[in-house]
């Protein structure tokens, strides 16, 4: 496979791409050359996001039946996505499932086979949009194509690596200079966590082992609750906040699926580490491409970011990209695994904490600046927040810092 082309083309997308329709037909390109570089039917790019599953993200213009079949069913039968992403490496779809139980598999039956596709190849993606939220590249084949051989299993390997570099090259060159969410910022390199019934870590086992005893603890404690809870309901879904030693919150998005196929048997609890704003700040519509409904609304996220301080309404916000404010609200959820309402407190929050680090503005000057009422409620808000009152979280902070 001739990678060094492939990836000089990406790398063409996070030199140039600065508007939508640039970024989302170098992608198109990029797909449709890799497509031909493995004699693949389809090229598809998938990512975990903070609401405790997959999606097809790139590229532009992916088959429309592949796109609503998986994003209806059978992200939650991606078994070999998951795979990838578990062993760091690439994988096939037969070597996913247990011997002969790939050609009888919802996966198989209900989704390749149901658009024409019989071979399946996937190789994990560090973090395809957010930092700490693994993806992977998926190619699929029909029955006149052939299977999967090793070379192939190489080749799509060693272009993830190199993909996965640009990416991160990209997201480096997006983000703004400073920033106080980098002296306390929560340290854990993968931000996506799935239990078993067991309390088993089926993803993130590594990370998790590192976090802070605390933190883990309570983690595990409430994993337990939930599968205790676990009824007929399919998915629920609730942002809970978390303590670890030091009383800094952790907010996570606890999403319990009562079944999850892509993982194993019976019920599921991820948890997701909420984003920072700066994170979501970093965040492009061609990020997206796979789904224009959704990268609509990426010009909202900088809107808030821009507008927080003065408290903007649903419906203004909701106009910024032309939906009705129910509607508006639902799809950014989904999204961000946030509602517009924490998202714009989340920028009040980081702002804050932005200026407590500089330690140039008294409390309530900084109270003022960031759309808060007075001094007392920019301190209740901000430890009902962070766990930690504004001159304890500035505090920590400057030890963090050096």
């Amino acid at each position: 496979m001739s990678k060094s082309s492939l990836v000089q083309d990406f790398r063409n997308v996070v030199s140039h791409a600065e508007t939508t329709s640039n970024e989302a037909l170098a992608y198109r390109e990029l797909f449709e050359k890799l497509s031909r570089e493995l004699n693949a039917e389809h090229v598809v790019a998938v990512s975990s996001l903070p609401r405790g599953s997959l999606q097809i993200i790139q590229p532009p213009r992916v088959n429309d039946g592949l796109l609503k079949s998986y994003a209806k069913d059978y992200h939650a039968h991606d078994r070999l996505a998951w795979e990838a992403i578990a062993r760091q490496q690439a994988v096939r779809g037969v070597d996913c499932w247990p011997q002969g139980q790939f050609d009888t598999s919802p996966y198989m039956s209900g989704f390749l086979r149901a658009n024409g596709l019989r071979y399946a190849l996937a190789a994990p993606l560090e973090a395809p949009v957010l930092a700490g939220y693994p993806g992977a590249i998926e190619v699929f084949r029909t029955d006149d194509q052939g299977s999967f051989d090793a070379d192939d299993q190489r080749a799509l390997m060693s272009f993830a690596k190199e993909l996965d570099q640009s990416i991160n090259t990209s997201r480096q060159a997006r983000r703004a200079p400073g920033g106080a969410a980098s002296h306390l910022k929560h340290p854990s390199a993968l931000n996506v966590f799935v239990f078993d019934p067991s309390l088993r870590p089926r993803i993130g086992q590594h990370t998790f082992d590192q976090l802070d005893r605390s933190l883990q603890q309570n983690m595990l404690d409430l994993a337990r609750q939930r599968f205790g809870q676990v009824n007929g309901k399919e998915t629920s879904t609730d942002r809970v906040s978390l303590p670890d030693s030091r009383g800094d919150l952790w907010n996570f998005r606890v999403v319990t699926h009562t079944h999850y196929p892509a993982l194993g048997d019976g019920a599921f609890v991820f948890f997701c580490v909420q984003p920072d704003c700066s994170d979501w700040g970093m965040v492009r519509a061609g990020d997206f491409a796979a789904d224009p409904e959704v990268a609509r609304l990426v010009p909202a996220v900088k809107f808030m970011q821009e507008n927080f301080s003065r408290g903007p309404t649903l419906h203004e916000i909701a106009k910024t990209v032309h939906l009705s404010p129910f509607h508006f609200h639902r799809r950014f959820t989904e999204l961000l695994g946030i509602t517009p309402k924490h998202f714009l407190l989340d920028c009040q929050i980081e702002q804050a904490k932005n200026q407590l680090v500089a330690r140039e503005k008294e409390l309530s000057e900084i109270a003022t600046e960031c759309g808060f009422a007075h001094q007392s409620h920019f301190t209740s808000r901000f430890k009902q927040a962070t766990g930690l009152t504004p001159t304890r979280w500035r505090r920590l902070a400057g030890d963090a810092k050096g």
